[in-house]
Parts: C-alpha cells; sequence; structure tokens
C-alpha cells in the first residue's frame, strides 16, 4: 500500500548516491520533487533516463547533484541543446554512460521479469560496445554465427515520476505512458507526485485499468500542483516556453544557471497531502 506523504518526506526518502530512473519531458516529470532535491543540496546521485533526459536532467546536473549519468540523451527539444549537461561531458565533471533508447528499456524489462540480462539486437557494428564493458556479446546457442549483446538488468533504487492522478488506494495512472510503467516494476521503490487524488479506485473502472500502475509498485505519493511546471504533463497543461527560452538563454553559464535557479527553481513548489 502506497504511503501519501508531504513532498518533504517524500524527497526524503532519495539518499545520497542513490540510482535514480527519470522520464522524458513528455512523460510526467517531478520537477517540485526536482526541485527541493537540489535545495538539499542532494549529491551523487547516479540518474538513469527512460530512455531520454530534459530539463529535470539538465537542472540537477547544474547543480552538482549528479555523479553518474545513464541516457540514449539529455536534450531540450525544439530549444536546444541541454547546457548545463553539455558542459558537464565537456568538462568530464560527470561520468557519462552512453546507451541507447532500447538498450534502457531492454535492461529496465530484464529487472522487471526478475532476469540478470536482457538479449538485444541492433548494438552490434555501433561504437558503444567499444565504450560498454558490461556489455557482453555472445553467439546465440539456438543458432550458429549469429552474435547477440548481452544487457545487464537495471534496477534503480528509486523511479521517480510526476502523473495527473492516483486514487486514496494508492494506485496511480499513468495513461499510455509505459515507460513508466517498466521503471516501477523495475525499481525498489516507485515515489510519485501527482495532480490530484480521487476517492473511487482507478482499478475498478475500464476506462483507466490499463493505464493505472498498482499500489503494490507505488513507495509513496503527494500531491503537488503544477507539479511538472515548467515542463508540461499530458492532458492538463502544456510546458512554459518562454520559461524554457529563458532557462536555454541563461543557463549557458554556471553563473545564469545559478540565477535562473534563485529566480524560478528555488521554493516554487506547492504542495498538500489528501
Amino acid at each position: 500500500m502506497a504511503e501519501f506523504l508531504d513532498l518533504e518526506r517524500l524527497v526524503s526518502r532519495i539518499d545520497d548516491g542513490a540510482s535514480v530512473a527519470l522520464p522524458p519531458d513528455y512523460s510526467g516529470c517531478a520537477m517540485s520533487a526536482v526541485r527541493l532535491l537540489i535545495e538539499r543540496g542532494v549529491r551523487n546521485l547516479k540518474i538513469i533516463t527512460v530512455p531520454q533526459g530534459g530539463l529535470q536532467v539538465d537542472w540537477l546536473i547544474g547543480a552538482g547533484c549528479v555523479e553518474n549519468l545513464e541516457s540514449a540523451a539529455v536534450t531540450l527539444g525544439e530549444h536546444g541543446l541541454a547546457p548545463r549537461f553539455t558542459d558537464a561531458v565537456r568538462t568530464g565533471s560527470i561520468n557519462m554512460r552512453d546507451s541507447t533508447c532500447p538498450a534502457i528499456h531492454a535492461g529496465l524489462q530484464a529487472a522487471e521479469k526478475g532476469l540478470p540480462f536482457m538479449p538485444l539486437r541492433g548494438i552490434i557494428g555501433s561504437d558503444l560496445l567499444r565504450y560498454r564493458p558490461d556489455w557482453k556479446t555472445q553467439n546465440n546457442p539456438f543458432a550458429d554465427d549469429d552474435p547477440i549483446v548481452l544487457l545487464p538488468a537495471i534496477r534503480p533504487d528509486v523511479a521517480l515520476f510526476h502523473s495527473p492522478l492516483a486514487d486514496t488506494d494508492g494506485n496511480v495512472w499513468v495513461g499510455i505512458r509505459r515507460e513508466l510503467m517498466t521503471m516501477s516494476h523495475a525499481a525498489a521503490t516507485t515515489l510519485v507526485t501527482v495532480e490530484e487524488v480521487q476517492s473511487d479506485s482507478l482499478l475498478t473502472d475500464e476506462r483507466t485499468a490499463a493505464g493505472v500502475i498498482p499500489s503494490m509498485y507505488i513507495g509513496g505519493i503527494s500531491v503537488a500542483k503544477n507539479g511538472a511546471w515548467p515542463v508540461g504533463l499530458w492532458g492538463c497543461y502544456g510546458a512554459d516556453h518562454g520559461n524554457l527560452k529563458d532557462y536555454v538563454k541563461r543557463a549557458t553559464t554556471t553563473e545564469g544557471f545559478n540565477e535562473y535557479l534563485n529566480d524560478y527553481a528555488q521554493g516554487s513548489a506547492v504542495t498538500s497531502t489528501p
């Protein structure tokens, strides 16, 4: 049964050095929680993007919270490069583990199935194998001359995301955002911020049940209105493009990034409990 917490207590469950799975900007980012992580000064996080990262990853890198990053990409989409990520890779201030979208999904799927690894095609012939010694190539045991890559399971300590809706039983609706389901199955615990909590069970409604993560996978829920801002949340509100443009312009320097945090990020979370 998921526990309902205020946002500060929810975020306190993410320790320094934790491995944290985060979704892309289009899939429900818990920006209010990320702001509190930055305010707390969390350090040495091992971030896994599922499968790519955006603004929340760039914030955490810029604030010095990230030690390792496993990702297929970090981008701000139509707004261009993620400036703090780009600078961190250039200067070597984070340990970057290059991956691909299918590889990250396969690693998480191995974990959710309780398997030590998952085979995957499509990587052989790329440069990635030179930089990922943890990925092993072996011959398919059921065929001759058929090499395949074995990817280790990805088991995050925490999956963290924002959703439009939960119910009082602790079930969380994610709709068609299946990466959120996979993250929750693979992680040791899942922490979720939501726009609202309803009393009617999401699992008993045929219209919502297929897109619901049952409470057995959820460790904590906190209500955070507009909790994905300044990125958008499907079915609720769009991205604040003015804010994102301002961020890209200012965050090209460390000084500008810190000014942005002071102006927009810190202290702006609005939280409550049901």
